[in-house]
């Protein structure tokens, strides 16, 4: 195994080398191309000023060279081995501890390293946060779909999964800012950026003024949370149904009569009834797991939505519920494609394992169900899931791509777009690299998860 992880570095470099050869040629390709002139047009300067740009620009980066010579000098810079260069841009001799230079941006007119270190978080953090709850889900609803196959469960899941799949992205970014973040109709979180310029000056944990609201919302919290969770794990199917319906009535008038507006109009009868058969619904389920899970969420919710209400003193939401509260709809709208596509393939990956003969096999000899799923199907279910995770994390990253759009986050998605529309050379091959690393390093992962998951795979 560390022989092959060792050959897989190895022939990560000539991989990437091909990767960054591919964006720069094409780049190189484009109408106009990366010239000098190209890029001081468009500036407004005086011409001696221009021309003294354009000869900068030469020297700096070889603009006025052929394109593999500039590809060549790009990979001198970026290796921390190779010729180093003086002020003027000569080569005057070879280092083998030059440094890593990924060059200056020319449209920022900034290190490009200094970029991505701002820009490469914030994406990273996104997709850190969407593929826990991807898989998570994906799982939790794949096999019990499986488990259920034919009934109410599995034709519900199948329905509501194709659904998301078939929502373009861009769509649901638009739709839900457009309901849960304009004026127009609920004002719950914001539309643009992490966080506000406000919170840079507030504390990191979120308080209130006064002791006592705060030991209110921990009281309430729990108090809501346990009774619902209790009702879910002890309480009859109509009872739990007709619970979650009242809750859900309640909150579909309250959510109505959040509204702009504050006539009751036929918005609340309607919005009321089509809340609590939602809330209905999950109460009459009978996934446990996942049912509970939601009423635990749903007793949370209400307890901090009264603590919040009753609270005598002014709420300071702190650094970290801020940046939280700007990443919902962001982390919502960069995961809903994934754990749908993915907990299809977990239901047709675990149900082919549970009609095979091994498993037949293991119930014969009177092994229990849960063991049967868990310890035997599920396993030999994973490769095709590892094989999608592989591949999910560079797909999260173009997809954040629009979703750094929409939502008006200084992403590395966001940064790639400014640098093709600025044919910003340095910073775009930059990105490709990281984009190619974090691609092939997925494929090494999931290599090596491969024979975790199967001791039949074998890399020796």
């Amino acid at each position: 195994m560390h022989i092959y992880i060792l050959r897989r570095l190895l022939l990560m470099i000539p991989t990437l080398l091909g990767i960054t050869l591919v964006v720069f040629m094409v780049m190189a390709s484009s109408p106009g191309g990366i010239s000098s002139q190209s890029l001081a047009d468009g500036q407004n300067m005086e011409p001696e000023a221009k021309q003294a740009l354009e000869e900068y620009y030469n020297r700096r980066y070889g603009l006025d060279q052929p394109a593999y010579i500039q590809y060549l000098r790009w990979l001198n810079n970026i290796s921390p081995i190779g010729f180093t260069q003086n002020q003027v841009g000569d080569y005057d001799g070879f280092s083998f501890v030059k440094g890593s230079d990924l060059g200056t941006s020319f449209r920022y007119g900034r290190p490009v390293i200094e970029l991505l270190e701002e820009r490469v978080p914030i994406t990273l953090l996104l997709n850190l946060l969407s593929l826990p709850l991807i898989y998570i889900i994906a799982i939790s609803i794949g096999v019990k779909a499986a488990t259920q196959r034919g009934q109410p469960f599995d034709v519900g899941s199948n329905f509501f999964m194709l659904i998301l799949w078939a929502v373009p992205t861009m769509l649901a970014g638009v739709l839900l800012i457009g309901f849960f973040g304009s004026d127009q109709y609920w004002r719950w979180f914001p539309t643009a950026g992490l966080n506000r310029r406000e919170a840079l000056d507030m504390p990191f944990l979120p308080h209130w003024g006064s002791f006592g609201d705060v030991v209110m919302i921990f009281v309430l919290t729990a108090i809501a949370t346990a009774l619902l969770i209790t009702i879910s794990i002890k309480g009859t199917k109509n009872l739990r149904a007709a619970v979650m319906g009242g809750v859900g009535l309640v909150l579909g008038f309250f959510m109505a009569n959040d509204l702009p507006g504050e006539d009751i109009s036929l918005i609340h009868p309607l919005l009321s009834i089509v809340i609590g058969a939602l809330m209905a619904g999950i109460g009459y389920m009978d996934y446990r797991s996942l049912r509970t899970a939601m009423m635990a969420l749903v007793g949370f919710c209400i307890g901090v939505g009264l603590a919040m209400h009753l609270a005598q003193s002014d709420f300071i939401r702190g650094f970290l519920f801020d940046r939280l509260w700007h990443l919902i709809l962001p982390v919502l709208c960069l995961s809903y494609g994934g754990f749908a596509f993915l907990s299809r393939l977990t239901r047709g990956a675990v149900l082919e394992n549970l009609l095979s003969d091994y498993a037949r096999t293991a119930r014969a000899k009177g092994v229990e169900e849960k063991h049967v799923l868990w310890r035997h199907v599920f396993r030999n279910s994973l490769l095709p899931l590892i094989t999608l995770a592989a591949g999910l994390l560079p797909s999260l990253i173009g997809g954040s791509v629009i979703v750094e759009a929409i939502f008006s986050i200084d992403g590395m998605g966001r940064l790639a777009i400014e640098a093709v529309n600025a044919r910003d050379r340095e910073l775009m091959l930059s990105l490709t690299l990281i984009g190619g690393v974090l691609t092939l390093t997925g494929y090494l992962v999931a290599d090596i998860c491969y024979a975790i998951a199967d001791p039949r795979v074998n890399y020796d």
